[in-house]
């Protein structure tokens, strides 16, 4: 069996190169990698944190539909 590492949302922070404010705000606005709530502490897997980058890969910035989803025009 495979040991899957955990990451605070410092941790996850760092190794996505965002901040911790930003990955608090994706997850109210339901836009965050997956995530575990142990009580009230976070948990990032890395490979959801590395499976949310994946899904994130554009060819286009025409594709962009970042501010559609927030309500922006």
């Amino acid at each position: 069996m495979l040991s899957e590492t955990y990451m605070t949302p410092a941790e996850a922070a760092k190794y996505l190169r965002t901040s911790v404010s930003t990955l608090a705000k994706r997850r109210v606005y339901n836009s965050s990698p997956t995530y575990i709530k142990l009580g009230r502490a976070i948990r990032y897997r890395r490979s959801d944190l590395d499976a949310f980058m994946e899904a994130q890969l554009a060819t286009s910035t025409s594709n962009d539909n970042s501010n559609a989803s927030r309500g922006r025009k």
